[in-house]
């Protein structure tokens, strides 16, 4: 619990800056998850036309219905792992940037005059009065550190501490619930959730039967991770603290703007778990890739909250069922970092 509490402190110090308004850091971040939001469209749409080509050629008579399928699959399956490496890039470059506002290395003219200057007409003249609807969007973008609890204790003996972490990223809607009241929203959308532990003690997972437990592996492991990835449908009510403004005598609701918190949880399912292990043999490194099952749950369920000022929220969300369906030890994944909700 020591590194827990450590980390904590860590998060604070981050937090405690953005209400200072060190502006930085938060210009980089969202730039970060711009550049997330853009490698995902631009592949789906690539991915249409491909598809596309692909149902034209069908439709000429030049391939069959199987020889269709089966080649709509494996362009989908070759999109995927591009974005996941694209966004893998983006999210060690966010990593990094997190890692220079502990060290205290970042500094206002690290940020891009072009952001600079969007960020002040978002925040002055008449575009800071502007009226919101009752219902907006937001990217949200989460990291931080991930382990697992059993019977009531932190597993970081069997976890790395420092080396499970977990992403989210995607889209929400939030609604005003009262018409001339800004406090309670209803915050709701569709997230990918990506939660890696690193096992201790030169360990990995291994199946047997309806059990999935650690070993030690007889090769000396660089590296160890179990990732699992879930598509889910977070919902959270927001209490949102920002003030409305008045003008010539008509109000203005604005979100994000101030203190806020929001309680609530999450469902969704497991699309992928996979393992990785590196190793290295007379000079030569090697890593392996095996994706299957291993008797994770196929459901996720869990509750979560956050609590910031403006984009920036401290991030808590913990898993209700276990990861393994019918191991005899039942160990539950939980989640702390920080979390971006970009308008």
């Amino acid at each position: 619990m020591k590194n827990f509490t450590i980390y904590l402190v860590v998060l604070i110090f981050l937090f405690v800056s953005k209400v200072l308004g060190q502006e930085t850091f938060e210009s980089r971040a969202k730039h970060i998850a711009i550049k997330i939001e853009k490698i995902t469209k631009e592949e789906k749409e690539t991915l249409k036309l491909e598809i596309e080509a692909v149902n034209e050629q069908l439709s000429e008579g030049k391939i069959t219905q199987e020889q269709a399928d089966k080649r709509k699959k494996e362009l989908a399956e070759a999109r995927a792992v591009i974005i996941e490496e694209k966004v893998t890039l983006a999210q060690n470059e966010l990593n990094e940037l997190v890692q220079e506002k502990v060290d205290g290395k970042l500094k206002e003219k690290d940020i891009p005059p072009s952001y600079t200057i969007r960020w002040s007409r978002n925040h002055c003249g008449k575009d800071s009065l502007r009226s919101e609807r009752r219902t907006t969007s937001q990217f949200v973008f989460a990291l931080g550190l991930n382990n697992m609890m059993a019977d009531g204790k932190y597993q970081d003996s069997n976890y790395s501490f420092i080396g499970s972490h977990f992403y989210e990223w995607g889209f929400t809607y939030n609604s005003r619930l009262m018409k001339n009241d800004n406090l309670l929203h209803a915050k709701y959308g569709l997230s990918l959730m990506y939660n890696n532990i690193r096992p201790t003690d030169n360990r990995y997972f291994v199946v047997n039967g309806d059990q999935t437990n650690l070993q030690t592996n007889a090769v000396n492991l660089t590296e160890s991770r179990f990732r699992n990835v879930y598509l889910v449908l977070p919902a959270h009510l927001e209490f949102d603290f920002t003030r409305p403004t008045v003008k010539d005598g008509k109000t203005y609701f604005k979100t994000h703007k101030s203190f806020r918190f929001g309680v609530g949880g999450y469902a969704g399912i497991n699309v992928k778990s996979k393992q990785i292990l590196k190793f290295e043999e007379e000079d030569l490194k090697y890593k392996s890739t095996i994706k299957g099952e291993y008797n994770v749950n196929n459901f996720i369920y869990g509750l979560s909250s956050y609590i910031g000022y403006r984009e920036l929220s401290l991030y808590v969300k913990y898993d209700l069922n276990p990861l393994f369906q019918d191991n005899l030890v039942k160990e539950n994944n939980i989640s702390m970092g920080l979390r971006f909700d970009f308008n």
